[in-house]
């Protein structure tokens, strides 16, 4: 008769179920995104104009086992299936910290990116990594993707008034300059970032707020919530669509992954906005 040391049989059991739990968060970070839906009512929106369709998305972090350019292809055409008036990417589209490596690992996103379809064009935002790899580097092959990128300025699309506010979590975020030249244009305010820290001071005539950086978490353990936080107000901005006063706030989870490629109770997903009148 085989005797089996207790301790042994927990240590392997507890090996085992990590290894499941990984395996889960791994397909769990590669999966398909969520498509999440909302309607927002804008009230400056121009008399006359119809609704638009506007999808958001953000935090690629091309570079990883999470996301290649087959898994960011297959999103494009899922996004495309949506038939998107306009797409928003909020930042973060380079994994990593590394100076200098944007050069190395963004070519691959320029060919998918590229076959993005919307009247309104796409527009982004730059997010902490992509500074912190290598701005001008994302920027150029943004542009040889047909992505506008806007920073701490505004530009007009259809019925709207888009302000692009640099990054709050490098400090890059002048939120004077990108309203002041909101109001210059005609059309319904909104402004598009990467951190949603920003949304605090908004004045009162910017209506919506489009962020990404929080992953919504990304690990959220059950019972004791997401293993770490980004925004300094903890839970107010983490995930979805908050509604303050007059102001609306969505915060999308993000596609890719920061860190190990792994997600667990927060998945990658994309937002598709109906904007209109009341």
């Amino acid at each position: 008769m085989i005797r089996r040391n207790p301790l042994w049989v927990i240590f392997a059991g507890g090996f085992v179920a990590v290894l499941a739990l990984a395996g889960y968060g791994f397909a769990e970070a590669r999966r398909d995104p969520v498509v999440r839906e909302a309607a927002i009512v804008l009230p400056d929106w121009p008399a006359g104009a119809p609704p638009i369709r506007l999808v958001l998305l953000s935090d690629m972090h091309i570079g990883t086992a999470a996301m290649g350019p087959d898994r960011l292809a297959r999103i494009v055409e899922q996004i495309n299936a949506l038939s998107p008036d306009i797409v928003l990417i909020a930042g973060d589209f380079i994994f990593g910290h590394a100076p200098g490596s944007a050069a190395r690992l963004g070519e691959p996103m320029v060919a998918p990116l590229s076959r993005l379809r919307a009247r309104l064009g796409v527009v982004a935002a730059l997010g902490n990594h992509d500074h912190w790899t290598g701005a001008d580097t994302v920027r150029a092959l943004l542009r040889r993707a047909g992505v506008t990128v806007v920073d701490n300025s505004a530009i007009a699309r259809g019925p709207l008034a888009l302000g692009v506010a640099g990054d709050d979590f490098t400090g890059r975020a002048d939120l004077a300059a990108t309203i002041k030249a909101v109001r210059r244009l005609p059309g319904a305010r909104l402004i598009l970032t990467h951190s949603p820290d920003i949304a605090p001071a908004l004045p009162s005539d910017i209506a919506l707020l489009l962020a990404g950086h929080t992953h919504c978490g990304q690990v959220v353990l059950p019972l004791l919530g997401p293993i770490s936080e980004v925004s300094r107000y903890g839970a107010r901005y983490r995930c979805g669509v908050r509604r303050e006063g007059g102001r609306t706030v969505v915060v999308t989870a993000g596609l890719g992954t920061s860190g190990g490629p792994f997600r667990l109770g927060a998945p990658p997903d994309i937002w598709l906005l109906t904007l209109g009148a009341a």
